[in-house]
């Protein structure tokens, strides 16, 4: 997001590409930092601290995917009047993002944000994420799983895609294992729909972490 000020006077050389480059030299083998960490680090999620969040899963079929999200949103990653209930809730494994569930028979007013920003701003917000597996897609068929993937911000974001974000999932895949031949759109769906909850997942994780931290 540019609009956070800071001297932006960089000429014909954005520092983007040497960032990149020092983020990839740095990469190790350890566990991805949450929270308060890396592009988070400073992200607002609505009113509560946002931050970088990563969830993994292997599928029935024995594929691996992964989310890594950066969340600085304007909507709300919690559900109104329940500030430890995330929206991610119902997709949830091992209590990973505090275990909090919503009482029996609450519903959600169709207005209410709950802890969203208060006065968003244009080019404030961004939650950019990508996923990743280790099946061999095609590039159209991994534009498909970007697609899937991006209502994973739906299921853990309230409101999404709004005039104030500049929301966008990525996909990519090792190809270490190839779809199977017959049934390969299935298989496909399949992926999509594990890669969207596993991002839900993510970015409560994120949050969930960076409130950890700024508590």
């Amino acid at each position: 997001d540019l609009a956070n000020g800071g001297d932006k006077a960089w000429g014909a050389s954005p520092p983007y590409r040497d960032l990149g480059r020092d983020a990839l030299a740095a990469v190790s083998s350890g566990p991805v930092a949450l929270g308060r960490a890396g592009a988070g680090f400073g992200a607002m999620a609505g009113t509560h601290p946002g931050g970088t969040g990563s969830a993994s899963l292997v599928t029935g079929e024995g594929y691996t995917v992964g989310a890594l999200v950066c969340v600085n949103a304007f909507g709300s990653v919690t559900m109104p009047g329940l500030d430890d209930v995330y929206w991610a809730w119902p997709h949830e494994i091992d209590g990973e993002f505090g275990g909090g569930r919503p009482p029996a028979g609450w519903q959600a007013a169709p207005a209410d944000w709950g802890a969203a920003k208060v006065n968003p701003g244009v080019r404030e917000n961004t939650t950019i994420a990508v996923v990743a597996t280790d099946a061999a897609l095609t590039p159209a068929q991994a534009r498909r799983l970007a697609i899937m993937a991006q209502d994973g911000l739906a299921r853990a974001i309230r409101p999404v895609h709004t005039p104030f974000d500049g929301d966008v999932v990525f996909a990519l895949s090792t190809s270490a294992r190839p779809l199977p031949e017959s049934g390969a759109e299935l298989a496909l769906a399949a992926l999509g729909s594990a890669c969207a909850d596993t991002l839900a997942r993510a970015v409560a994780r994120g949050v969930h972490a960076a409130r950890t931290q700024a508590a």
